[in-house]
């Protein structure tokens, strides 16, 4: 499916696009993600954001300047960093006379069964409503067994949840190259793959900032997992000028990973 024909979306935006490289967050940045996501909405889409940012905002708050190796004080960080996280996009939303809503998940979430339904009923509820499900891992709960790794896992996880037609990873890359653009001033951009290539996850670099836990990988491997139920991905730059409207627009932009 071409990205202009999508109706349902999953959007994951990563802490170094909605956070002032570690001073906080952008709330210029995230007042220009509601406003684009207004825009499509109004279009006809359906959206869900899989947001990163809670542990970065809980670290400037709490006045750290290096990310915690511990669980529980990363944990706590994350419990007050949701706070200015979720206050945020409420109030950006709010400025289009939209409603949003917090999704918290851990993995166990979606591996049971019965949990699983309840979520998913409570997704599609909010979707059918107009509200924008804000969804992040449950960082303040979630132990190493019931993790999902990474929030580009999560976002792949709930488009096969609720069955969207597009993912979107939107990161500080423009998409996936032939090597590391940062080191090799060869690499090229691939504009178009296929999930689930091996050769693509030889590509696929690290990541870029000690704020970000994702890299590459995590996000050609996310494209694996979304394409499980049929939904294609995008990785693009969340740098670019109203991204998210130009994607669904149909305009080429990073790398469009297909459905085999």
């Amino acid at each position: 499916m071409n990205s202009d024909k999508a109706k349902r979306i999953v959007v994951k935006v990563g802490s170094s696009l909605v956070t002032n490289n570690g001073e906080g967050l952008d709330y210029a940045a995230i007042a220009r993600w509601a406003e684009q996501m207004a825009g499509l909405l109004h279009a006809g889409h359906e959206l869900l954001m899989v947001s990163s940012g809670a542990i970065a905002e809980g670290m400037q708050r709490l006045g750290w300047t290096q990310r915690p190796q511990d669980i529980h004080q990363l944990q706590a960080a994350a419990a007050v960093g949701q706070m200015g996280l979720v206050q945020a996009y409420e109030s950006s939303f709010a400025r289009f006379q939209l409603r949003s809503a917090q999704i918290l998940l851990t993995n166990a979430d979606l591996a049971h069964a019965e949990r699983n339904a309840n979520a998913k009923g409570t997704l599609e509820t909010l979707l059918k409503l107009g509200v924008v499900p804000i969804i992040n891992e449950n960082d303040t709960v979630v132990t190493d067994e019931i993790k999902f790794g990474d929030n580009d896992n999560l976002a792949a996880l709930v488009t096969n949840l609720i069955h969207a037609d597009l993912l979107i990873i939107l990161t500080d890359q423009g998409g996936l190259y032939t090597a590391d653009p940062r080191h090799d001033a060869a690499a090229t951009l691939l504009a178009d793959a296929v999930a689930g290539d091996a050769s693509l996850e030889k590509m696929a670099g690290g990541a870029a900032s000690q704020l970000s836990k994702g890299g590459m990988l995590t996000k050609v491997l996310a494209a694996k997992v979304a394409a499980q139920t049929g939904a294609a991905t995008i990785i693009a730059s969340g740098h670019d000028d109203n991204v998210l409207t130009r994607l669904l627009n149909g305009e080429k932009l990073g790398t469009y990973l297909s459905v085999a």
